[in-house]
Order: C-alpha cells, then sequence, then structure tokens
C-alpha cells in the first residue's frame, strides 16, 4: 500500500508514520512542505506519491481562535478538504479524512450515532462539517474527540506541567467525553483503510468521563509512574466558572458501534491508554 499523509507532524500524523505497516510506502507532508489550501499544490503532491490511500491528519484545531478567525478556519477544515478530495479521486486514491465531536450540540443524553443530527455551538465545528461535506460519499470520515499524544500540545502533557508547577488546579467538570490516545487512532484509521471502509464513522477510546474525572486520573497515573512528585488538589468547575469565545459541548460521547465492527472488536478504555501514555513520556521524555 502507498500512501501519502499531511499534516504529518501533528499528533496524528506522527502516529499514521510511527504505526504504518511494514509493507507500506509512506509519502508525508506538513505545512512546511505543502500548502492543503492550494488546490494545484494538493494535486501535485498526489501525482507525485501515486498514493492508494491520503490521510489527512492536518486541521485548524484553535477553538476559541475559530470564532475570530473563521475564514482561516474554514480554509484548512473544509476548502483544502475538497482539494484533497479532488486529487483522490483523480488519483485513484481512497480519503480518509478525520473530523470531530464538536459537530454536535452535547444536548443529547445518550451517545451520538454517526448518522445523529449535527448542530455545530461555533465556528470550529461548523468549519469541520463543512469538511466532512467536502469530503464526498467514497470518503472515509472518522470523528474522534480528545486526541492527546506522548508529544506535542495536549491535555495530558498541559495537567502534567500544571500539576508540577501550581499548589492547585482547577479542571471544568461539567463536559462530559471520551479522551482518545492518538497511536490507537492512527492504528486503527490503517486498519480501516486497508479493509476498504467507507463512509461515517467514530472512534475514541472506549468509556466516559468529565475533564475532571480525566485530570484526577492524570495525576493518579503520573504518581504511580512516578512522573510527579507529589498530588496536588484537583479542584472541580463548572464551565461557566472558566467562560472562553466558543461554546463547548457538554456531552460529547461517540457511538463507536459501527467502527468496532470493523475493526473486529472494541477500542482499549481510555485509562488503559493514558497509562500507556504516562509510561511512554517516564521512558522517553
Amino acid at each position: 500500500m502507498k500512501a501519502l499523509i499531511v499534516g504529518a507532524n501533528g499528533q496524528l500524523g506522527r502516529g499514521l508514520s510511527a504505526c504504518a505497516p511494514r509493507d507500506a510506502e509512506v509519502t508525508s507532508h506538513d505545512i512546511t512542505t505543502l500548502d492543503i489550501t492550494d488546490a494545484g499544490a494538493v494535486l501535485d503532491a498526489a501525482r507525485n506519491a501515486a498514493p492508494d490511500v491520503i490521510f489527512n491528519a492536518a486541521a485548524y484545531t484553535a477553538v476559541d481562535k475559530a470564532e475570530s478567525e473563521e475564514a482561516a478556519a474554514l480554509a484548512v477544515n473544509a476548502t483544502a478538504v475538497g482539494h484533497l478530495a479532488k486529487a483522490a479521486s483523480e488519483t485513484g486514491a481512497k480519503l480518509v479524512h478525520v473530523s470531530t465531536d464538536f459537530v454536535f450540540d452535547g444536548l443529547s443524553g445518550v451517545p451520538y450515532a454517526p448518522d445523529a443530527p449535527t448542530a455545530p455551538l461555533g465556528a470550529y465545528g461548523r468549519t469541520k462539517l463543512a469538511g466532512e461535506q467536502a469530503a464526498g460519499a467514497d470518503a472515509l470520515i472518522v470523528r474522534t474527540a480528545w486526541v492527546y499524544a506522548p508529544a506535542g500540545g495536549n491535555f495530558v502533557r498541559t495537567m502534567l506541567r500544571l500539576m508540577s508547577e501550581r499548589p492547585e488546579v482547577r479542571v471544568v467538570a461539567d463536559q462530559i467525553g471520551s479522551p482518545t490516545y492518538a497511536p490507537g487512532l492512527a492504528s486503527a484509521l490503517w486498519t480501516m483503510a486497508k479493509n476498504g471502509a467507507s463512509g461515517l464513522h467514530h472512534y475514541t477510546d472506549a468509556g466516559a468521563c468529565s475533564w475532571y474525572d480525566f485530570a484526577v486520573a492524570i495525576q493518579e497515573e503520573a504518581l504511580a509512574a512516578g512522573l510527579l512528585d507529589k498530588a496536588v488538589p484537583v479542584l472541580p468547575i463548572n464551565t461557566s466558572d472558566f467562560p472562553t469565545p466558543a461554546k463547548r459541548p457538554h456531552f460529547s460521547v461517540l457511538d463507536k458501534t459501527s467502527t468496532f465492527e470493523l475493526l473486529g472488536g472494541p477500542t482499549p478504555h481510555w485509562r488503559t491508554n493514558l497509562r500507556t501514555m504516562i509510561a511512554e513520556i517516564k521512558t522517553n521524555g
């Protein structure tokens, strides 16, 4: 299999490169080598790589900043996806596009199925939903949430830093979702692509928690691994106590039934993958 990965230096992009099958021929681009908002450049890159699959791991992910820069977010999250879809069509490749739980409004009391009605609360969600539409009917579109990895900026690494620097941390307790370990998502995307999957699916780690629950678990696992020297109070707060420019869904757990069927079983629990990442950070920094 020949693959083209865009967004190669992000958390997911690095995961896709790291877990590529041994027989895969991978061409990778990041923002410094490919402007995915340039239709001609995208088509040239696809023609040069002649891939069987194009993984789009690139995105404008600054949720709050998108409220004042929606045009910039739309260019990356939607217009560029259309360029990738056209390049995939012209080169005979499968486009694998990653979307988000932010396409939902968070008012559901049960996990969102892939065909559940969408109602994004802000610019980021709107542009990602537009990207799903731009990917086209032949693409594999996978929504995910709360992604983290051993390297890069993410909630786990931020919590570890704050817990080592501050006498206490305050974390939102009324937003519920499911963390996603980027290497696990990357492996699943490879499997789904190799199996010829198409359509809209969901992927996160198993289980659900609040950001507060997640933070408490991060501290417990880090203490057990010797990554933190001492515990600090983790205080639950409401979303209203920490106002942000963009609204977040209060409940964004995703129904992954169709994905489990494609993968042959459930994903690991988020706490298991958190422990894996803590061990990775302790070993490799």
